[in-house]
């Protein structure tokens, strides 16, 4: 199976993995449907490409005829050629990512790697910044990246797993040092890999359950996340020495991971009480886990005898007082003298009975004074300037991943704790329906019940299931922070916020747990963390005033004052941009950032601000560094949260150096930014007035364009449900959430991961840029000087540069040619025309606004690493989007259709997912 690639220097070596994926493939076809498979295969990609190359329409019409001539098996073996051949090109480009970083490396004394850790260091002492400024940033700065399920990876667990082992035996060959032996054997092992990936059956079988998808959030952590997280701040401590080495430099931990999955129950009946508490007790079981197989490594390091070496006092007195209380006399080690070994036998067993006897740590906190007094004693024999680093890094895990591994938020939905509220003030008598009081009734009635120490819940009273449920998850995290501490649950999310009342509701409850506490003096306890998220346009634009009447109210503050007077605030992508369009969504966001910051500031509060962001561009979507960049600079240092998208783990984290890379590059981006912010020197983050008010022109004229259509326009919906592969989603098993809420059918409750996913597959990529190039052009039209304000606001404005980006990788990634095709899937012929007219006329508006605005002359002209590798896939996502108009068409013609058909439409839709990264 060729490439036809273009020659690309730059890529040689790129170009020459695939070739070699690509030719051992069409081998394991010619093996298993002979030639004829092979041929097939070949003719179909070659009229493809002739298609993309020139408009030729009898090429593009046999084309239709060689593939609805297709008979069902040969058909099926076609599919999983062009889908398979993409989860190679998508091994390949990792590990092309590695190599390049390697080369960096190897000329590190000549070039340090644009985005490293090293770069940023560099950068800051060019520009003067003096180690202090640095060390106080270090202590302010923080970045939490949170995993979530949804959408789970359409990619099964098997297939990233043969991915990342063809990756390494790709990696493993770049060895000029391999012997003429040690190549055959891995030119056989990559040929085995391939072998069975097309051998492996790439659909699930079953949904998966809650319990599965914590199986695979966690699988990154054992994987890269528990080693690369140490290593990205032991190489943030490292550059500074190098670079400031007359100062001694602490780097605290900045930077932490982590879940929803377990946790977040809004729109999920799936994720109940048991099920988070089982998700709580997977976690501790890895990070046991992980922690022993140190220690055991340890031990065996740790071999220095006290017959040559003098160790602490300390730490004899330690053994000799718990070797007798904590073990047995088979468990003791033998050697009196290797007294390290001794202790670690007894930090061994400590681990092992971790929750299940009392001989196990209380806590993290005690492993890691164990720890520490190892360090402290190898001090008194080892050389200061060298440092023990498998020790060291093993106290940064303990300090990271305590005995929770990862913080588990919990996200539910505020018309729950309405309805519980409103039950259980019925009962008690206070008022009769809670739930239809008017706002400024709901507050105090609310602060009054918080004020008073006397609990609400009546013992013997029957509660509704919901009510109990509700009740049930306060009385979950009171006991996970007894079992597990209390960093393991301690924000608690409210979706779809709305007013006040909906944060002080959640307080309330909490108190009823014993959660958040009022002692008979006043004073209180608190130990949770209340976070709205504003989702909606209208809920971005009313969030400021939410906060601020909170923000008003002593009981509220004193709550923050037990928070460290912060106030974390998440931020929904997906719904904006469902109800307003990308470019307005994106606005929207920035403007209720700018505006929250600044009152917080004025009452003294600081702002963490949590990016629900997706995977895919339609939901926010980008690489993290640039989601970074892309915020109001000013919001930076107090801490960020960014949601990582289930669709993104593996192609960020299933590889240790990927996962290296980008964490180091998000680093870097944050490490600069915040220093600027301390320094009041904010470069490249400008803002001037005057594009804040074109901004606001922009993403008004993009907002009415987006809302015509999609709210005004009666027969748009008509057109989405039947030219998008909506209807074929739901068999495809890649998330337990329903796909609507309340399982609805209505345009408001579908979710919108299955809104970009659609939309995504019929490479129309709607919610990723339409509207914008009206909000833009509208703009641009008004003068002759505002074209020219656009360019400078593109050069000069981190956010502004940022959105014209991902606005031209979704034009890029979006095909009208092969959009086309799907418009023939409408019933109704005359609405297809009419709507997907609309489409493209607006597709045509954005791209020719976009390259007036950077200046280039194609798409992604200044990252060709990028446009190379989507023109490198369309050749072969192509035929999956014929084959799948054909197989929709079919499968939508009959009754009854049969599994084999519905399986070769998921196979298509797999193949598309893989071919062009993205899900939802």
């Amino acid at each position: 199976m060729t490439t036809g690639l273009e020659i690309n220097d730059s890529s040689l070596p790129l170009r020459r993995d695939v070739k070699k994926l690509g030719n051992i493939l069409g081998e394991i076809l010619v093996f298993h449907g002979g030639t004829e498979l092979l041929d097939k295969v070949e003719k179909i990609r070659a009229m493809c490409k002739t298609i993309r190359n020139e408009e030729d329409k009898q090429t593009y019409h046999l084309l239709k005829q060689e593939i609805s001539n297709l008979s069902p098996p040969i058909r099926r073996q076609v599919i999983r050629a062009f889908s398979v051949y993409f989860h190679l090109i998508n091994a390949a480009e990792q590990n092309h990512r590695i190599r390049r970083r390697r080369e960096y490396q190897l000329q590190s004394e000549v070039n340090v790697q644009p985005g490293s850790i090293e770069s940023a260091i560099v950068s800051l002492k060019e520009n003067k910044i003096t180690p202090e400024i640095i060390q106080s940033v270090l202590h302010t700065i923080s970045l939490e990246l949170i995993i979530t399920a949804h959408p789970t990876e359409a990619t099964k667990r098997s297939i990233l797993e043969i991915q990342k082992r063809i990756a390494t035996i790709l990696k493993n060959q770049d060895n000029p040092l391999l012997s003429k032996k040690e190549r055959i054997k891995l030119e056989e092992s990559l040929f085995n890999e391939v072998t069975a990936l097309w051998q492996t059956d790439e659909l699930r079988h079953r949904k998966p359950t809650v319990i599965d998808e914590v199986r695979n959030g966690l699988y990154y952590f054992d994987q890269t996340l528990f080693d690369v997280l140490p290593d990205i701040h032991q190489e943030v401590e490292d550059c500074l020495a190098e670079h400031y080495p007359d100062k001694e430099w602490q780097v605290p931990n900045f930077l932490r991971f982590g879940s929803w999955i377990g946790g977040d129950r809004d729109g999920n009946p799936n994720v109940t009480t048991e099920v988070t508490w089982e998700t709580l007790h997977k976690q501790q079981r890895l990070v046991l886990k992980k922690y022993k197989a140190v220690l055991v490594e340890l031990m065996k390091r740790y071999s220095h005898s006290t017959t040559r070496v003098k160790v602490s006092e300390e730490l004899v007195r330690s053994v000799n007082k718990e070797e007798d209380l904590y073990l047995s006399e088979d468990k003791k080690w033998t050697v009196a003298t290797e007294v390290y070994r001794r202790k670690f036998a007894i930090i061994l067993e400590r681990l092992k009975q971790v929750g299940n006897t009392e001989l196990g740590y209380h806590s993290s906190d005690e492993l890691l004074e164990d720890l520490l007094m190892i360090q402290r004693s190898s001090y008194q024999h080892h050389p200061s300037n060298h440092d023990l680093k498998l020790l060291k890094k093993l106290i940064r895990q303990v300090k990271l991943f305590g005995f929770h591994l990862a913080t588990l938020d919990i996200r539910n939905h505020s018309g729950e704790h309405e309805a519980a509220i409103t039950e259980i003030l019925q009962k008690v008598g206070i008022t009769e329906n809670y739930a239809a009081l008017a706002e400024d009734e709901k507050l105090g009635m609310l602060e009054k019940l918080l004020q008073d120490p006397r609990p609400l819940l009546l013992i013997h009273e029957d509660y509704s299931a919901d009510t109990q449920e509700i009740l049930a998850v306060f009385q979950l995290i009171k006991n996970a922070h007894q079992k597990f501490g209390k960093r393991s649950i301690s924000v608690y999310l409210i979706s779809m916020t709305q007013s006040a009342s909906d944060l002080l509701e959640v307080l309330l409850l909490a108190k009823e747990a014993g959660i958040y506490r009022l002692h008979s003096d006043g004073t209180i306890e608190t130990d949770i963390n209340v976070a709205p998220l504003l989702e909606t346009i209208d809920d971005l634009v009313s969030g400021p005033q939410i906060m601020e009447t909170l923000f008003r109210m002593p009981l509220y503050r004193n709550h923050l004052q037990k928070n460290s007077d912060q106030q974390e605030i998440m931020l929904g992508y997906s719904d904006g941009s469902k109800d307003g369009g990308t470019l307005t969504a994106n606005w929207q966001l920035y403007s209720a950032q700018l505006e929250i910051s600044e009152m917080a500031r004025k009452h003294g509060i600081a702002l963490k601000f949590f990016h629900g962001r997706g995977g895919s561009l339609g939901r926010g979507g980008g690489p993290l560094h640039k989601s970074l960049l892309s915020q109001p600079v000013e919001t930076l240092g107090d801490g960020v949260k960014i949601t990582e998208q289930g669709e993104v783990l593996s192609s960020r984290y299933l590889l240790e150096d990927i996962a290296y890379r980008s964490l180091e590059q998000a680093t870097s981006t944050l490490l600069k930014a915040a220093t600027h912010v301390l320094k009041k020197s904010v470069h490249g983050h400008l803002r001037d007035e005057s594009w804040v008010r074109a901004m606001g022109q922009v993403s008004e004229a993009a907002l009415a364009k987006y809302q015509s259509l999609v709210f005004q326009d009666p027969e748009f919906l008509v057109y989405f449900n039947q030219a998008t592969p909506l209807k074929e989603l739901a068999d495809l098993n890649i998330g337990s959430r329903p796909m609507a809420r309340k399982n609805s059918n209505k345009f408001e409750n579908l979710r919108a991961i299955p809104w970009v996913f659609a939309w995504t597959q019929s490479r129309q990529l709607f919610p990723a840029w339409y509207a914008a190039g009206t909000g833009l052009e509208s703009f641009a039209s008004k003068s002759t000087d505002n074209l020219v304000i656009l360019q400078e606001m593109y050069r000069d404005w981190t956010f502004f540069r940022s959105t014209i980006d991902n606005l031209q990788m979704a034009l890029m990634k979006a095909d009208i040619t092969t959009a086309k095709e799907y418009s023939s899937l409408v019933a109704d012929q005359a609405i297809a025309e009419r709507i997907f007219g609309n489409i493209v006329e607006e597709y045509n508006k954005t791209k020719n606004i976009l390259l007036k605005i950077t200046g280039d002359e194609e798409l992604l002209d200044h990252t060709p690493n990028i446009q190379e590798s989507v023109h490198r896939r369309n050749p072969y996502v192509d035929p999956l989007n014929f084959l799948q108009v054909e197989l929709i068409k079919e499968l939508r013609s009959v009754e009854e259709p049969d599994d084999e058909l519905i399986t070769q439409v998921l196979l298509t839709i797999s193949g598309i997912a893989a071919g062009l990264r993205n899900t939802g």
